[in-house]
Formats: structure tokens, C-alpha cells, sequence
């Protein structure tokens, strides 16, 4: 079995290049070899490599930066997806890509299921949305993991923003009224090789092709986020000036960005779970071992 990755340099991708080789031969791409704003390069390898799954990890991500470059994330996010999509259609294969919680507006009092409707807030979550929709009108096989508040031991994520901060600063201010599922990059890959070791003729059904919310279990804040960052890497001995009672929580209004968040962010993944059989563990246990990693790290460079 051949698998194409794109995007090998990213959080997720990083974790799926240490995971995907035992399903089958892989060939990783990053922007150098598969640049998604040339979607006829991205043709011309799918053609020349005929795989038989695309996992896509590549994506344009900077949420506020897209409100100002729109046409470039929707050709990252939307379009170029939508060739992939078309060339997977022909080729008969999978195509499993990656989506996210701001597909939604928020508004929904309890966690989302798959079938709710969207409602993007910015151009970030329309283009993912976009993708998503060009995904499904291709008639490709494909499975869309929805996922949310993704960080890893490596790259630009909140978790080691916080933990710079606290290294620099005696005292932060983290917003408090967005809540979501902190969810790690390793283990979207792991439930992705799981699902990829069924495609491939593994044991259990064939998941059904769709869209599957992929989350960590349980919800937390920002702030509930950057406070258990901070007393993780404290008791790991790490030296921080700030203690996580010096945390302050404060509202979305007092920390103004050019693109608005969904207030709720909460994935029900019950779906998810029946269909591969998995258990989604509460965010707080990946968390810890991404803070226990990093820790190490510092105090051992």
C-alpha cells in the first residue's frame, strides 16, 4: 500500500511521519516537495505516485492572519483540496484529511455532532468548511477528522507559548470564555493509523465515509488550559516566574483579534469511537506528557 503525506513539517504531520510506516510505504511531503498553493504540482505527483491513500495534513492555519490573506488560505484549504479530492475520485482511493471545530459558530449550548449545521465566525473556518464541501461533492472515499486545540512537542502551539511566557513574565492574562478539547498531535495520528490499518484491510468494518469529530475527552478554557501547563511544568521542576494563581482569566472582549473564535468548541466523538473502536482519553492526561516532554527538554538542553 502506498501512502502520500502531505504536510510532513506541521504538528500533526511531524506525529503521522513516525506512525504511518508500518502501514504501508510512505512517501512524505512538505512544502518543498508539495507546495498547496500549486495545485497542478500537487496533480502531477498524485499522477506520477498513484496512491492509494492521500493523508492530508497540510493546511493554511493562522487564523488571524487569514482574515488579511484570504485568497491564499482558501487555495491551502479549499481548493487545492478539492483537486487532491478529484484525483483520489479517479484513482479509486482514500483521501483522509483534517478539519476543525471552527467550522462552527459556537452558539451550540452543548458539544457538536457531526451532523450540526456550520456557521464559520472567519475566513479560517470558511476555508476549512470549504474544503470540506469540495471534499464531499468529488464522491472520493474519505474521511474527514474534525479536530480541535492542537498542539504538540514541537512547532507553534499554545502550550509552549504559555510556557515562554511564564518563563519571561510574573503574572498572564488568558482568556476564559472559549471552551474546547485540547487534543494532541500524536494522538490524532495514532487514531488516524488506526482508522488507515482498517482501510488497508485490517482488522474490523471499513469506516463509512464522512466527516468524524476527533478530540480529547472533557472541555477546559484557555485559562484551565494555561494554569495546568504552568503547575504541570512547576512540578517538573521546571523554573517559572509565574505561579498558576498568577494566571488571570479574563473575556474574549479584552483580548481583541482580527478573527473571532467560537465560544463552544466541544466535538461529541461518539461517532468516532463506535466506528474504530477507540477511547478518547480526558485532554489533561496528553497534556501533562507533552508538558513532561517539554520539561525534560529544557532542563536538560
Amino acid at each position: 500500500m502506498k501512502i502520500i503525506l502531505f504536510g510532513r513539517g506541521g504538528q500533526v504531520g511531524r506525529e503521522l511521519e513516525q506512525v504511518l510506516p508500518s502501514l504501508g510505504h510512505v512517501v512524505a511531503c512538505g512544502r518543498d516537495e508539495a507546495d498547496l498553493e500549486r495545485p497542478d504540482a500537487v496533480q502531477t505527483l498524485l499522477r506520477r505516485e498513484s496512491p492509494d491513500i492521500v493523508v492530508n495534513a497540510a493546511a493554511y492555519t493562522a487564523v488571524d492572519k487569514a482574515e488579511s490573506e484570504p485568497e491564499r488560505a482558501r487555495q491551502i484549504n479549499a481548493d487545492t483540496v478539492g483537486v487532491i479530492a478529484t484525483e483520489m475520485a479517479r484513482l479509486g482511493g482514500w483521501l483522509v484529511h483534517y478539519s476543525t471545530d471552527y467550522v462552527f459558530d459556537g452558539a451550540k449550548s452543548d458539544s457538536y455532532v457531526e451532523t450540526d449545521p456550520t456557521g464559520p465566525l472567519g475566513v479560517y473556518g470558511a476555508t476549512k468548511l470549504a474544503g470540506e464541501q469540495l471534499i464531499a461533492a468529488s464522491d472520493c472515499q474519505h474521511l474527514v477528522f474534525r479536530t480541535s486545540w492542537v498542539y504538540a512537542a514541537h512547532g507553534s502551539n499554545f502550550i509552549r507559548t504559555i510556557l515562554r511566557l511564564a518563563q519571561e513574565r510574573e503574572e498572564l492574562s488568558v482568556v476564559d470564555d472559549q471552551i474546547g478539547a485540547p487534543t494532541g498531535a500524536a494522538r490524532i495520528a495514532t487514531v488516524t493509523a488506526a482508522a488507515i490499518h482498517r482501510l488497508a484491510g485490517g482488522e474490523g468494518e471499513l469506516p463509512a465515509s464522512g466527516i468524524y469529530h476527533l478530540a480529547a475527552a472533557g472541555a477546559t478554557s484557555w485559562h484551565g488550559l494555561a494554569k495546568l501547563t504552568v503547575a504541570a511544568a512547576r512540578a517538573g521542576g521546571l523554573p517559572l516566574r509565574v505561579d498558576p494563581d498568577r494566571i488571570r482569566p479574563i473575556p474574549s472582549s479584552a483580548w481583541p483579534q482580527a478573527a473571532r473564535r467560537p465560544a463552544n468548541s466541544r466535538l461529541d466523538t461518539t461517532k468516532l469511537q463506535r466506528t474504530l473502536a477507540v477511547t478518547l482519553p480526558p485532554w489533561q492526561d496528553d497534556v501533562q506528557q507533552v508538558v513532561d516532554t517539554l520539561t525534560h527538554r529544557a532542563l536538560h538542553a
